[in-house]
């Protein structure tokens, strides 16, 4: 839920972090079916309420608002009671698991990736796994991460993409051009990343070819699994029960951030989340891994820089993707569930998308909209808007959904934080954030 100006620097980013903190707070209430029971014949002409909450607020909110109210023109029959559901975003799952116990929950709701998971365990969602088979859904033009977060436990699924993004390589222009070093391509390896960040960093002037957070955020860790996936390991295994990460794939991908950050010094260790993108943007560091949410600071602050995608290992460019979906639940109302599914499906279609995810600032849900009007001009307006587009193509694998990750992101974003800051060796590091993470995955 982000927009261009959006007076939080990292909107999406803050709200992602927010939702594992809630996830990893929050259990959901298991409670009986509901005691009243709604429509048990379809009739598509009878009138229905369909409530939902959005989980947006300001222009994002605005926005589907109007969208709302068009549907409802096109359904007489229709009406959709509309809200942002709670105060702010990362709250709706403490409103959803409180509805559930007092069986006042609404038919959709917007809700970040990481509590789908919880939300397909409530027993509450509908399952539309029948549904997405058919043509007119097109559920291949979401991307592999969009749809597996969608189907968290790989048995059901449980609404519709809502937020797509990624990260890419954006470099400042300025200081390549001051240290006279060639421009990254999307040919870059990691060793051609790192020599790069050695010679872009000048320590008298406080000058660094790179920034990484080191404050155990989902941040720190999130930045990290593009390197893992790329050396060819894993998060968890297949039934999310165990930690995978401490593998070699993993040890290999921290020790190279390690000798960037430890032996070269040319990593800019941020606490906070938050410097090293205004320190990129006022250019003082030459790099950053981040996403699209970042170009409308880099236009307020004039920044001259370029976007790539990730530097790979022998060629493979996976990057990382926090998807965020619409849940659809279950009222035991066929009428209600039939809308609620129409709703998701018109709301997510390329048509739709283009005037509310794209309109924001957002990527696209569907590759059909890559080459749409509404993305040649978000890409006029923000330079290397399109290289996020295209970088939808290197999103490969999902982050887990299940409660345990949020623990998970913990452990191990300590590890990394630790390492980088010469506390500790990546072996070590990564063997007792899986033990950890691993207690957690096994509840």
């Amino acid at each position: 839920m982000i927009t261009p100006g959006n007076t939080a620097r990292r909107g999406r980013l803050a709200l992602r972090v927010a939702g594992l903190a809630t996830a990893a707070t929050v259990a959901i209430t298991l409670a009986g079916c509901s005691g009243s029971q709604g429509a048990s014949m379809l009739d598509t002409k009878a009138k229905v309420t369909i409530q939902v909450w959005t989980g947006q607020a300001d222009q994002a909110e605005n926005i589907i608002e109007k969208l709302g109210k068009e549907f409802e023109k096109d359904h007489p029959n229709v009406k959709i009671d509309m809200s942002p559901g709670a105060s702010s975003t990362d709250q709706l799952l403490q409103k959803l698991s409180a509805g559930f116990a007092g069986d006042q929950y609404p038919d959709v709701s917007y809700a970040f990736g990481s509590w789908a998971g919880q939300l397909e365990a409530s027993g509450r969602t509908l399952d539309i796994s029948d549904k997405i088979k058919n043509s007119d859904v097109k559920w291949d033009e979401f991307t592999e991460a969009a749809k597996e977060t969608a189907q968290p436990s790989g048995k059901k699924v449980i609404g519709f993409p809502a937020v797509v993004d990624n990260i890419g390589l954006m470099y400042n222009k300025t200081l390549f051009d001051r240290a006279g070093i060639a421009y990254p391509t999307n040919d870059w390896s990691w060793d051609d990343f790192r020599a790069a960040a050695k010679k872009l960093t000048d320590s008298a002037n406080h000058i660094y070819g790179y920034g990484y957070s080191v404050s155990g955020s989902e941040e720190t860790t999130w930045q990290f699994w593009p390197h893992l996936w790329q050396n060819g390991g894993s998060i968890v295994n297949d039934d999310q029960t165990k930690a995978e990460f401490a593998s070699d794939a993993g040890v290999k991908a921290l020790e190279f951030l390690r000798g960037m950050a430890v032996d070269d010094k040319s990593v800019f260790l941020d606490q906070t989340d938050e410097k090293f993108g205004q320190l990129f943007v006022s250019n003082r560091i030459g790099m950053i891994t981040s996403g699209p949410w970042e170009l409308s600071d880099l236009k307020t602050g004039g920044t001259s820089y370029g976007v790539v995608q990730l530097p790979g290992v022998d060629g493979d460019h996976q990057t990382v993707s926090g998807p965020d979906i619409w849940a659809l639940f279950d009222h035991h109302d066929k009428n209600r569930a039939y809308w609620a599914y129409q709703f998701a499906k018109w709301l997510t279609s390329s048509a739709q998308d283009e005037r509310f995810n794209v309109a924001l600032g957002n990527l696209p849900l569907r590759t059909s909209e890559n080459s749409s009007a509404a993305v040649e001009k978000e890409t006029s307006e923000y330079p290397g808007y399109e290289v996020f587009v295209k970088n939808s193509d290197n999103v490969k694998h999902a982050r887990p959904t299940t409660k345990g990750y949020a623990a998970l992101s913990v452990a191990i974003g300590k590890a990394i934080s630790h390492v980088l800051q010469g506390q500790g060796d990546p072996k070590s590091a990564l063997e007792q954030a899986a033990k950890t993470a691993d207690a957690q995955l096994s509840k």
